[in-house]
């Protein structure tokens, strides 16, 4: 029969109408009403119809993936080694690429010697220019980067507020897994540590140079002992000649044994280089 579709729709349509403000009649007033959950339970999931949200009272969560104005990631204050200490090595990789260069970076120099050091010494962001496109945080290679959740940054003063110098743009690396939990975790399984891969670094090459000077006294004790049975009253020349390596063991060498193989190494790699170049003179 001709026209049914065009019923069966228009039904739809009145139902859902009605159905829209059928929620509304069975809330009834306690939306108005402050003691009780308001946001809880008319955002939850079994709540239907037209929804109304009391902005600034009431916000709507936003997605873990959303993205606005940069944030720079620090360790947190109480890291064990790097308390404060920036992930930014101001490698300038986000002034790049950043489309709209709303990015500046000023790169850290040693007072002593002058030379450049791997930590910013001045980052700034216009968030009137960011377009919020997250490629400095897609760029970044040490994860210093990341697109913060903190939308409400209007303001009517655009050179104090709108332009974000260092100190307002550095965030603690525990503000980043709170409100990303799963993007840190992916970024951790993909690195391999939660910490900063220099973090990692300091922590594996102090584990080796701990194994390595826990080593060298084991290694040595067998001598200390021998050289301990013998009496002193009855010093020979075999037991005085092995009290001398004792007594060396007793203070080990500020090196470890791979330090002193890669210096041999480097020494005799010297040594024909210089063979070479007098034979080619």
């Amino acid at each position: 029969m001709y026209g049914t579709g065009l019923a069966k729709g228009l039904l739809l349509t009145l139902r859902h109408f009605v159905e829209s403000y059928m929620d509304d009649l069975r809330y009834g007033f306690r939306k108005y009403h402050h003691s009780t959950d308001n946001f809880g339970i008319r955002q939850g999931t079994k709540t239907k119809g037209v929804i109304t949200v009391q902005y600034p009272d009431e916000k709507v969560a936003v997605p873990e993936r959303f993205r606005f104005v940069p944030f720079l990631i620090v360790e947190d204050e109480d890291h064990p080694t790097r308390a404060g200490k920036d992930w930014c090595t101001s490698c300038g990789i986000c002034a790049k690429v950043c489309p709209p260069q709303c990015i500046w970076i000023v790169r850290g120099n040693d007072p002593v010697t002058g030379r450049p050091v791997p930590e910013p010494e001045a980052f700034f962001i216009d968030i009137d220019i960011c377009m919020n496109c997250g490629y400095c945080a897609e760029y970044c290679p040490f994860d210093a980067i990341k697109m913060d959740h903190d939308y409400e940054l209007a303001s009517y003063d655009r050179t104090s507020h709108h332009i974000h110098d260092k100190e307002r743009l550095s965030k603690p690396n525990s503000y980043w897994r709170s409100i990303a939990p799963t993007r840190a975790y992916d970024e951790m399984l993909v690195r391999g540590t939660w910490e900063h891969k220099d973090a990692a670094k300091e922590a594996r090459r102090g584990a080796s140079s701990a194994r390595a000077r826990s080593s060298q006294p084991a290694a040595q004790a067998p001598a200390a002992t021998v050289t301990a049975a013998a009496p002193a009253a009855e010093a020979t020349p075999e037991s005085s000649a092995a009290a001398a390596p004792s007594s060396a063991a007793e203070s080990p060498t500020p090196w470890s044994e791979d330090e002193a193989k890669r210096e041999e190494r480097r020494r005799k790699a010297l040594e024909r280089k210089a063979r070479r170049a007098a034979k080619q003179g």
